[in-house]
């Protein structure tokens, strides 16, 4: 995988050489190694331990090619992450909190064009909760479990990312 950084005019490389699937990673930067644990991923915001040290980072674009961080005022763009987007929609499905299972999330980014159903109401798994716009088709973000919903965290008209909560279920 190739790292840039905005101010660099050299490229990094670097690679994943140990995952244990809960978040913990060992990677190789320009052939140094580095102990990253991620802590959790919401709302585009990447909180991570790399080397003892806390960092936060916000995701500014995630897709298939690349991904384009914001770390300590620098734009960081990770190319080649097969791996390394493996490893976030992991981190990003375990939520770093103990609420993870409750969190309702956008499989898609989009415009909120309708909230179909309110915080209060009773769901069953499968049920739509949210509909969203992305490319001129809308999509319905569906229920994950039966419960109840405890919050709506968007509004109509709210832009959100692939992966942004837009509901918690109890």
């Amino acid at each position: 995988m190739e790292f840039k950084i905005n101010n660099l005019d050299n490229i990094l490389t670097g690679s994943i050489s140990e995952s244990s699937g809960n978040g913990k990673i060992i990677a190789a930067i320009n052939g140094k190694e580095h102990s990253i644990k991620i802590i959790s991923l919401q709302n585009s915001i990447m909180e991570f331990i790399l080397d003892n040290s806390y960092k936060t980072a916000k995701i500014l674009e995630f897709d298939s090619s690349h991904i384009k961080i914001l770390m300590n005022g620098e734009q960081i763009i990770l190319k080649q992450h097969s791996k390394l987007t493996e490893i976030l929609e992991k981190s990003m499905v375990l939520g770093g909190s103990s609420i993870g299972e409750n969190k309702l999330l956008s499989q898609i980014p989009g415009r909120v064009v309708s909230i179909i159903l309110r915080a209060g109401d009773q769901i069953n798994k499968g049920d739509s909760i949210i509909v969203l716009e992305s490319m001129k088709m809308q999509v319905a973000v569906k229920a994950h479990k039966d419960g109840q919903i405890r919050d709506i965290k968007v509004k109509v008209g709210d832009i959100v990312s692939r992966n942004d909560v837009v509901a918690l279920i109890e």
